[in-house]
């Protein structure tokens, strides 16, 4: 089985445990998804089955969405409600004020990632390193926020809503916990949906039960998103009978014999018949290089 699925994944689960629970539902050993989801976060969550596993890098947008709520006044170790409380502090800031401060955080910034994240330090997980009561440095990072919104405020409670439009590799988490630090009373996340990744909307996204019914059925298959259509964004070539046999086995093909190339750049490679062979790159010379084969059979 080959293709995309577009998940909706529940609360309590955590990335691997959604994945693990696809890979069985589909009964498809190579299965793996594109972004990270904390447990206590519900939403989209691109899981590529087969054949597209070797495709992750190339899906052709990676920024995404989300809509986040917060309370501020609280602080803990995880920056979010599931965390340990580290401090409280009194609130004085106002609905005005939290829109107002969320100008300082639109456009390109830096983050400091937190310490219960996936991400690598010294070969060792930094979430393995928190539980083990550890804190290390780490080196901030450059990410995009395209767009901030305030959609929700009960200034009673203390609590917001607000919808994020980023690029990959931005932590709600972080630009939660930085908001609350910029009005001087901490904040934590409370809730978090991711509503758009990879190009694909909560609309398009499929629940585990939905999944489970499918399979009962044998027609989980039927669910996933072709994976030439999950990379619609470049355009497509068509070749030959012959070229699509040298393409498969790693050839480059001569530029000067394709048919509609059309600049530099990735292309979606199809054979005569309209099967998806792969990807190929146009890259100024005079071949375009096999980026990525694809292989029903993977």
């Amino acid at each position: 089985m080959t293709g995309v699925l577009i998940l909706d994944k529940p609360a309590g689960f955590t990335s691997f445990d959604a994945v693990a629970k696809t890979r069985r539902l589909c009964g498809e050993k190579k299965c793996g998804h594109t972004g990270t989801l904390d447990p206590m976060a519900t939403g989209v969550m691109t899981v590529l089955l087969g054949g597209a596993t070797r495709f992750a890098s190339l899906l052709p947008d990676h920024d995404k969405a989300y809509i986040a709520s917060f309370r501020l006044g609280l602080t803990t170790d995880t920056l979010d409600v599931t965390g340990t409380t580290l401090a409280t502090r009194p609130v004085t800031a106002t609905r005005a004020d939290v829109a107002a401060a969320l100008a300082a955080f639109r456009g390109k910034i830096t983050q400091i990632p937190p310490m219960y994240s996936a991400v690598s330090v010294g070969g060792q997980r930094l979430y393995q390193l928190a539980r083990q009561g550890v804190e290390v440095e780490r080196p901030a990072r450059s990410v995009t926020i395209h767009a901030l919104t305030l959609t929700e405020a009960d200034e009673a409670a203390n609590t917001y809503t607000i919808a994020v439009d980023c690029s990959a590799g931005t932590y709600i988490r972080t630009l939660v916990g930085d908001l609350g630090e910029r009005l001087g009373c901490g904040a934590v996340l409370t809730a978090l949906r991711r509503t758009r990744a990879n190009g694909f909307d909560e609309s398009q996204a499929v629940t585990l039960d939905r999944l489970a019914e499918a399979s009962a059925r044998g027609v989980a298959a039927s669910l996933l998103i072709p994976l030439d259509l999950a990379l619609g964004a470049y355009p497509a070539l068509t070749v030959t009978a012959a070229q699509a046999a040298r393409f498969r086995n790693g050839g480059a093909l001569f530029t000067a014999r394709l048919h509609g190339l059309e600049g530099l750049g990735l292309y979606r490679v199809y054979g005569p018949d309209g099967a998806f062979l792969g990807l190929g790159e146009a890259d100024g010379g005079e071949s375009l290089a096999v980026k990525r084969v694809f292989q029903t059979t993977e």
